[in-house]
């Protein structure tokens, strides 16, 4: 006799249920090997892969964003209890953090490969980072330069671009000796940053900052809800060193991982599915991909008010990327780095995007505007327009 439970109108059968009960335990073996050949079979069909690029284009985004704000609350949070700037931090370990896809994949093509790619995904990156990423942040909210930015770091990087063209274009390779004064200066400028942030954090310790005090009219933890619960104790933790440590760790290995995926499954299917030729998918997807960590970043540190992160991020990349990078391919390189007409062309764009951070540094506000932001995404619509022009008709080069 049945036993009858009423679940919305419907009756459970006891006997049924361990009937079923027992033909799975009999045959569970069999439905789990049909299961995993079905899903086999799903992915290897065309609509199946299409499905699953698509869902880990998703996944790539959302560790981006995530990634980014993790990355980002963590190393601010570190600048203020070093009591160092913000900005030191985004030159040194947020930009080297950013940069570390950049320079295994380097290592890995000099070693292994010819290296011809070296030289283009440094220059173009350095473009991307400066004309988008630092222009949309730019546009998000105005991005205060700081003195020693303005005569150090910039003429910095404009010194260096112009030496990156000058080293490539005298017999158009970058020998091993010219790799190694590339990472001698990079080595000088972390000293230098090393040395400031030293300075700062003496004058921090000397000046301590007031003692908050808590605001009566907060709300009590009796009456908090279980979110409200759930980010006091987020915020109790990033209080903590080794905290902020893991977060900075965490969100660096989700950013790396999502702009992996995104790259990866973009280009299935741009490739694959739309069928856009190879060498666009390489000036657009690989390109942009390539930049996304240093993008999702910096968008994610001017959205949060972080500007020294958003501006420190982007230059310490874009001279890590020249010196560093460059440096480490020229060295590891059996024949030498190629630098090719493309790579002039691009080297001269560059440089062209360095000056224009430093003029537009040195306006009446002594910051990056929005103005200034539009004018550096309008270069990018420029550049690329000429990119593909030149491709498809002039064939200058």
């Amino acid at each position: 006799m049945p036993y009858p439970l009423d679940l919305r109108n419907k009756t459970f059968d006891l006997k049924k249920f361990k009937l079923k009960v027992l033909f799975f335990c009999f045959y569970k073996d069999k439905i789990i090997k049909r299961c995993i050949l079905t899903g086999m079979a799903l992915l290897s069909s065309t609509a199946g892969m299409a499905a699953l690029k698509i869902f880990l284009l998703l996944v790539g985004f959302v560790l981006l964003v995530k990634g980014a704000d993790f990355f980002v609350d963590g190393a601010s949070g570190i600048a203020k209890k070093l009591k160092i700037s913000t900005f030191i931090i985004g030159v040194t370990v947020v930009a080297l953090g950013t940069s570390a896809p950049e320079a295994a994949v380097t290592i890995v093509d000099a070693v292994g490969g010819s290296g011809e790619l070296i030289v283009g995904n440094i220059l173009g990156s350095n473009i991307i980072n400066v004309l988008l990423i630092l222009g949309l942040s730019a546009v998000i909210c105005k991005l205060p330069v700081e003195k020693t930015t303005r005569f150090i770091d910039l003429p910095f990087l404009i010194f260096i671009s112009v030496l990156f063209v000058v080293l490539g274009s005298i017999g158009w390779t970058f020998e091993w000796w010219e790799g190694l004064i590339l990472i001698l200066l990079y080595c000088a400028f972390m000293a230098y940053n090393i040395v400031l942030a030293k300075r700062q954090s003496k004058i921090g310790l000397e000046n301590p900052s007031a003692v908050s005090v808590a605001d009566p009219c907060a709300p009590q933890e009796e009456t908090l809800t279980k979110w409200q619960r759930f980010k006091a104790f987020y915020d109790k933790l990033k209080t903590k060193v080794w905290f902020l440590i893991i977060l900075t760790v965490v969100g660096l290995g989700m950013v790396v991982g999502g702009a992996q995926l995104v790259v990866t499954s973009a280009q299935y299917v741009a490739e694959d599915l739309i069928g856009i030729e190879p060498e666009i998918v390489a000036l657009t997807v690989v390109a942009f991909g390539t930049s996304l960590p240093e993008l999702v970043t910096s968008v994610s540190a001017a959205r949060k008010g972080d500007v020294g992160i958003a501006t420190g991020n982007i230059i310490g990349s874009n001279i890590a990327n020249i010196l560093l990078i460059g440096g480490l391919g020229a060295v590891c390189s059996k024949n030498g780095l190629l630098f090719s007409t493309e790579g002039l062309i691009s080297g001269l764009v560059s440089l062209a995007a360095a000056v224009l951070i430093f003029v537009c540094s040195f306006g009446k506000t002594k910051s990056l505007t929005r103005v200034a932001g539009i004018i550096m995404l309008v270069g990018l619509v420029g550049y690329y327009v000429f990119v593909f022009v030149n491709y498809y008709a002039l064939h200058l080069y």
